[in-house]
């Protein structure tokens, strides 16, 4: 059965992967972006210009729709996305749940999940430089915030360790599952197509089997 879904930040690397596998299983998407023109010719989407940190704005547009989606970034340019994210995050989740919708999923990073009893991803030093800002961010909003919401039934999934980074993206139709550990393959790599990671969060749209809750998703 088509859901309506209010998808934030639907033409980013993950957000249009998203848009583009809501699209593909017949679900009716209105998508919050920067450029609207950018999705113009999208069927089944209506694309609205929006500022997330209007917590207003983002309560009306999800208004009477089935679930939230949020792939928000700042940009991973941005001097500021650090800064922004945490900013900005909390007010999206307020939005949210002023809204009345039941169901918010997060497009979470793999910063904290546990490569070792005790220690995050993000503590081992292996991380580009350039990704530590946005890393850093998303994970205390996880951490200090979501993880302590009770208002609304969320998820907040993080990727493997490699994001589409290793090869070029397909989409296999496979994944694992897992929770709090960082997931690896028998190679030792953590690793997931962007499109393999949209179909995960579809699929936890369709059938939702995780409740105010990291999962993470892997090879």
């Amino acid at each position: 059965m088509a859901k309506n879904v209010l998808l934030i930040g639907a033409t980013g690397f993950v957000g249009s992967a998203i848009l583009n596998e809501l699209i593909a299983r017949g679900h009716n998407v209105t998508a919050v972006v920067r450029n609207p023109e950018k999705l113009a010719d999208k069927p089944q989407v209506k694309a609205v210009k929006a500022d997330v940190a209007d917590v207003a704005a983002i309560a009306e547009l999800a208004k009477g729709k089935d679930a939230v989606i949020s792939a928000y970034n700042p940009g991973w340019t941005n001097p500021r996305q650090y800064e922004e994210t945490l900013e900005n995050y909390p007010k999206i989740l307020e939005g949210v749940k002023k809204s009345g919708v039941g169901r918010l999923l997060i497009v979470g990073g793999a910063g904290t999940l546990f490569v070792a009893p005790g220690v995050r991803l993000v503590d081992t030093g292996s991380l580009p430089e350039a990704w530590l800002p946005g890393v850093k961010s998303l994970g205390e909003f996880y951490l200090n915030t979501l993880m302590k919401e009770d208002g609304i039934d969320w998820i907040f999934l993080s990727p493997a360790a490699n994001l589409g980074n290793l090869q070029p993206g397909t989409r296999t139709g496979k994944y694992r599952t897992g929770k709090d550990d960082m997931l690896v393959d028998e190679k030792g790599d953590s690793f997931i197509s962007v499109e393999d990671y949209a179909m995960a969060m579809v699929d936890e749209l369709e059938t939702p089997k995780h409740h105010k809750e990291r999962f993470t998703v892997a090879y």
